[in-house]
């Protein structure tokens, strides 16, 4: 597959939650991944979506880089840092599923990679 982007913006509400984990899934076929990682990227997509929607953003804009066996996700940030009891839980598991991972404040994104295992 050759490299390519998609991207979506959604209203920063959990009702989104599973339209944004299919359309990672869905996305993650193209990328030639394993079920396990398809697995591991709808947790990514869902819990980068918590966390988005946690900050304060009226909407999420979330942009997917796709390339053979690997999907970057960006999310859009609001302007409120996020620090419960459920968006720890989300950095615990983005940090344990991601290759990458990484919050940039001062561009109010959120930055995932998922590697297929090979």
């Amino acid at each position: 597959m050759e490299p390519c982007k998609a991207s979506v913006t959604v209203p920063a509400d959990p009702a989104f939650a599973r339209s944004v984990r299919m359309m990672a899934s869905s996305l993650a076929i193209l990328c030639g991944m394993s079920m396990d990682d398809i697995d591991d990227v709808r947790m990514v997509a869902e819990e980068g979506f918590v966390l988005s929607c946690a900050t304060g953003a009226e909407s999420c804009d979330i942009a997917f880089s796709l390339e053979d066996g690997a999907m970057g996700i960006d999310f859009t940030l609001g302007p409120d840092e996020a620090d419960d009891e459920d968006t720890q839980y989300a950095r615990l598991l983005l940090e344990a599923v991601c290759d990458e991972y990484e919050v940039d404040a001062a561009s109010g994104t959120l930055h995932a990679l998922k590697r297929a295992v090979v």
